[in-house]
This record gives structure tokens, C-alpha cells and sequence, in this order.
């Protein structure tokens, strides 16, 4: 899963997930202690490209073309999925209706807790959310967090953490040493993550504690979680800071990220059907 998948992966017992967010701190630490090369090799000379500033599109022209693109790749991902065969199955259930007061107040609560969302729905609900953290703070993400998780990190283990170099010009998911405090909107978004994720585990009787089968997992999680790590916190943002939050705000680095994001799935998905 992702940086945000496996926070909630971890709520919900597995234990793989715990290894891959250790990976994530590891890779982060090691993009802080590298990141003033990048900058001075590429990031600084990069240009930021924020769609409505280019040419005469403005904010109108903008929305079209990103709602253009969305509907172009639902239509294309429609397309292979019914090329290859694929099909979401529905599955009937028989209902049986709660005749006593403790059925009945389960039998409300199962649809929110218990059964899965309609994906409609989950994606108004994600937005919704996107939108509430854009307004009172910055957008929605998680490796903002980690990152600065990792530094402090860095700092306890008598390692200089050095000045990050123009980070604080980037918006998106970014962390950053020198905030005071411990507590912060960043903080409750990521660490919520967990008692919220338990909670519904919990109630949709999905918590257990899961061991992976194979000991090589542990190594498949920690490697992954290092090249997580520090890919997300080099494109400031992961799945949900670098695409999710980025392409809503109009800005063509969200695009790019989704392409190479997709054509790293692809392969990664390629190299674990090799390796088993």
C-alpha cells in the first residue's frame, strides 16, 4: 500500500505495515540528508507549474481540462478492465430483520462500520476532507509528518540535521525541523490516522494481529518502505499529498506524479508476480 495505507494497515493489525512505516522513517532520513543536492541539482532549476497561470487558461480553463483528464482515465481504466474481463461482482445478502433493541441499533450501525462504502461515496468523503485541511491549513497528506518524525529521529541519534533548502517555498507535504511544538494540524491528521482506523476495525470486527507467512515479507516491507519513504518526501507528498491533493489544487505536478506513479505500480506488480 501506500504512505496513508499502511498507517491504517497498522491500526488494523498488520504487522508488515508497522515494518514498511519504519522503512518510510528510515528513507526519509536518508532524503533529508540529501535533499540540498537535489535542490542545487535539479529542484531550484525545475519551474512550478500551476495550471491556471499558464497561457490564458485561467481558473475556468483549468477545471475543464482536469475534469477532461479525469474523465479520460476513468474512461481508459473502464476500457482495459472490460478488454480483460474484470467486473466488480455484487453480492447479495440476505438481510435478516433485528427484531430486539440490540439488533436494530446494530443494523444502523453496520452500514457505516461494518459493510464497505459505495466508492462514490468514500471519494465525496476523502474530498470533503481534502477540502477542510486546504482551508485551515495546508493540503491533505501524511509524509509531511513522517518526515519531520524522521528528523527528530536523526536529532536523537546525535546526527546534524542540516537547513533544508528551499522547502519552504514548495507547498504540498513538506516537513520541516524547525516548527516548534509537538502537536500541530499535520500531527492530528497523521497519528488520527491510528485510533481512527482502529476504531473502525474494531467495529467492523476486522482487527487481528496478522504475521506475514514468509519471513522474506518483513524484507519485502522494509526495502519497500525505505524506497517509499524517500521517493514521497522527494516529490513532497505520497499517493495522497503528491496526487490526491495536488491535482484538485491545479497543479500539473500532480499529473506527472500519477503517470510516474502508475508506471511504477505496473512494474512493481511485474517484479512480485517474479519474485513471488
Amino acid at each position: 500500500g501506500c504512505v496513508s495505507g499502511s498507517l491504517y494497515r497498522m491500526a488494523e493489525g498488520y504487522v508488515a505495515s508497522w515494518v514498511a512505516i519504519i522503512g518510510v522513517i528510515i528513507g526519509l532520513g536518508a532524503l533529508t540528508l540529501t535533499w540540498n543536492w537535489w535542490w542545487a541539482f535539479s529542484i531550484s532549476n525545475e519551474p512550478k507549474v500551476w495550471l491556471p497561470s499558464v497561457g490564458s487558461l485561467g481558473y475556468t480553463g483549468a477545471i475543464v481540462i482536469t475534469l477532461l483528464g479525469l474523465v479520460a482515465i476513468y474512461l481508459l481504466v473502464t476500457f482495459m478492465e472490460y478488454k480483460n474481463g474484470l467486473f466488480m461482482p455484487h453480492i447479495n445478502k440476505k438481510i435478516i430483520p433485528a427484531l430486539n433493541f440490540d439488533g436494530r441499533v446494530r443494523a444502523t450501525l453496520d452500514p457505516v462500520f461494518k459493510r464497505g462504502w459505495p466508492i462514490a461515496i468514500g471519494g465525496v468523503v476523502l474530498g470533503i476532507l481534502g477540502i477542510i485541511m486546504y482551508t485551515i491549513h495546508m493540503p491533505l497528506g501524511v509524509t509531511g509528518e513522517l518526515m519531520r518524525a524522521s528528523q527528530l529521529g536523526l536529532g536523537w541519534m546525535g546526527v546534524d540535521v542540516p537547513v533544508l533548502d528551499g522547502l519552504s517555498t514548495l507547498g504540498g507535504c513538506t516537513g520541516r525541523s524547525g516548527e516548534p511544538g509537538l502537536l500541530g494540524h499535520t500531527f492530528a491528521i497523521t497519528v488520527g490516522l491510528l485510533p481512527g482506523a482502529l476504531i473502525g476495525a474494531l467495529f467492523a470486527g476486522e482487527f487481528k494481529l496478522r504475521l506475514p507467512t514468509q519471513k522474506r515479507r518483513y524484507v519485502q516491507s522494509i526495502t519497500g518502505g525505505v524506497m517509499m519513504g524517500y521517493a514521497s518526501g522527494l516529490a513532497v507528498g505520497c499517493t495522497i499529498g503528491a496526487f490526491f491533493s495536488a491535482v484538485p489544487s491545479l497543479s500539473l505536478s500532480g499529473w506527472v506524479f500519477g503517470l510516474a506513479m502508475a508506471a511504477g505500480a505496473f512494474t512493481g506488480t511485474q517484479v512480485i508476480k517474479r519474485i513471488g
